[in-house]
Order: C-alpha cells, then structure tokens, then sequence
C-alpha cells in the first residue's frame, strides 16, 4: 500500500510545478507514508477523492501560515505542517519509539 500511495502522490505532483508549495506537500506526505505504512493506507484511499488532493491539502497550510502573519512574513514549520497534514487526511499520531524498551 505503500508504493502505490507514493505512486498516487506522484502522480498529483506531476501535474503541479517542481518545488511549488503543492508539490512539498507530496513530499511530506511521502515521507509521512514510508515512515507508516497503516497511514499510507488511509492516504491512498483520501487521494481518490479530488477534495483530498496535495493541492486542497496545501490550502490548509496556507491558510495557517496567513492566519499566523507577522508583518509581511509568515512562515510554517515542519511540524506544524505534519500535524496540519495530519488532521487533513485523518492520520494518527505519530508513533513514538521508547528507547527504555529496547533495553531490557
């Protein structure tokens, strides 16, 4: 399920300009994907609706980053932008590692 979510997200980044703002947003999600594969499940079935596109996805974070203007400046940060495209496509969490638990 993976690959084929990657595939799915290069497909909507082919269609986008090459380092736009969309076209990270396929990035961060593709990262988001091979690092959980059970969230890569939920992405693939959201990108078979047009509303759940990188493009309608990049809105939410642009929507952040004006609503958080400093002057003429706004910016979002990496983990603002996951827990934005979290929300978006109804992903969990991230899982935490315990360390302490490879220890015993």
């Amino acid at each position: 399920m993976t690959e084929r979510a990657i595939a799915m997200l290069e497909d909507q980044q082919s269609k986008v300009k090459d380092r736009s703002p969309q076209w990270m947003v396929a990035e961060q999600v593709k990262d988001i994907c091979r690092r959980e594969p059970q969230s890569a499940e939920l992405i693939a079935q959201d990108l078979e609706n047009p509303a759940m596109s990188i493009i309608e996805a990049e809105k939410k974070i642009k929507a952040f980053a004006d609503g958080h203007k400093t002057g003429a400046f706004s910016c979002v940060s990496p983990v603002e932008a996951e827990n934005i495209l979290r929300k978006f496509y109804g992903l969990p969490g991230p899982q935490l590692i315990e360390l302490a638990d490879f220890l015993r």
